[in-house]
């Protein structure tokens, strides 16, 4: 089975990517979706984060707030740094348990692993291609004010925060611009799609 790492930066496409490449045939692991998990009640995460932080992250139904959590950690690299020690293990965990599923069941298939510090994390490391998802900074401050409803200074900030999609650049095999229409880039990403299937196993 190829594994496929699909990364990006804040709304420049990634995940329109990789539903596409769900799409085409690949099997796709969201590791967000992953994290959001570990930090449910009763999740690898959830008692150690609300020892970390403190109860007040919790909302009235004893779930940890996904907003108060970022809070915390927003603008302070040790705090997040603490939240990722948290997460990232039982999240990689995981993946690595799903892509052996995956991998039992299509031998010869594909498996894209949906990540937003791929490569912060060095995770890149274990995949056999990475596939970054682009767009022009304004285009990212546009998309996650509309998706997210925050002001623009909210998002430039967060946008601020991030590796910049240049420096991600080459750490990438595949890129997809999501700059243009969505038939464009899904264009490209059928495109991307053909050369993996051409990568021998």
């Amino acid at each position: 089975m190829l594994r496929v790492g699909l990364t990006g930066g804040l709304a420049s496409g990634k995940s329109f990517v990789g539903a596409a490449l769900a799409e085409l045939g690949c099997h796709l692991i969201q590791a967000d979706e992953l994290g959001h998990q570990t930090l449910l009640p009763g999740g690898e995460a959830y008692a150690g984060a609300i020892r970390e932080f403190g109860p007040g992250i919790l909302k009235q139904d004893g779930t940890i707030s996904r907003r108060k959590l970022a809070a915390e950690v927003f603008g302070k690299p040790e705090r997040l740094a603490a939240l990722n020690r948290l997460v990232h293990p039982p999240v990689i965990r995981r993946e690595e348990e799903l892509i052996a599923g995956f991998g039992a069941a299509d031998p010869g298939g594909i498996v894209v692993v949906e990540a937003a510090i791929l490569i912060e994390t060095g995770s890149r490391k274990r995949f056999q291609r990475v596939i970054l998802a682009v767009c022009r900074p304004e285009q990212q401050v546009e998309r996650a004010m509309r998706r997210d409803a925050w002001s623009r200074e909210e998002a430039l900030a967060r946008l601020a925060r991030q590796m910049p999609l240049d420096e991600k650049r080459k750490y990438a095999d595949h890129i997809i611009d999501t700059s243009g229409t969505k038939e464009e880039t899904l264009d490209q990403v059928r495109e991307t799609y053909n050369l993996l299937r051409s990568i021998p196993q």
